[in-house]
């Protein structure tokens, strides 16, 4: 390091302002793991999430499909003997 080179007081100064500095860092990505650990825990939690929500999805469109299923059959055009309305 500077300091094992040169013995002043500025060369020491620096010296250990590059140790803090690095040990800032190291904290700085201690820190940093700990956000990202915390962020795949959540990525894995919304993906079995968005699985339910795909499958909550498909039914109400299979509900819906439905409903119209039966709204066509409740409107269709009726077929066979029809009476003539009397005056």
């Amino acid at each position: 390091m500077l300091a094992s080179v040169l013995t002043s007081q500025g060369a020491i100064g620096v010296n250990i302002q590059i140790v803090r500095i690095f040990i800032r860092l190291r904290e700085m990505l201690a820190s940093h793991k700990e956000v990202l650990n915390k962020l795949e825990r959540m990525e894995r939690g919304f993906k079995d999430h968005d699985e339910q929500i795909v499958v909550i999805l498909e039914f109400l469109n299979q509900l819906e499909q439905n409903r119209q299923k039966e709204s066509d059959q409740e409107n269709r055009r009726r077929i066979g003997f029809k009476r003539e309305k009397e005056p």
